[in-house]
């Protein structure tokens, strides 16, 4: 979810008891697209749960 502020990202991440490790997969995940500015940009201009997705599913699909 997006805090009003500018720069900051608040994420909740939800996972089973049974998952492992996947829990830190997902994290490394979001910090590395994090990183990119263009990404984090976009996240912030999004209005709604699925344009954030969609910049997420599009940033993780072109990183594959």
């Amino acid at each position: 979810m997006l805090d009003s502020q500018a720069g900051r990202f608040d994420l909740l991440l939800l996972a089973p008891e049974t998952a492992g490790a996947d829990h830190l997969k997902a994290l490394a995940r979001v910090a590395r697209l994090l990183r990119d500015p263009e990404i984090a940009r976009k996240l912030r201009e999004s209005t709604d749960a699925d344009a954030l997705y969609a910049v997420l599913a599009m940033s993780t699909a072109s990183a594959a």
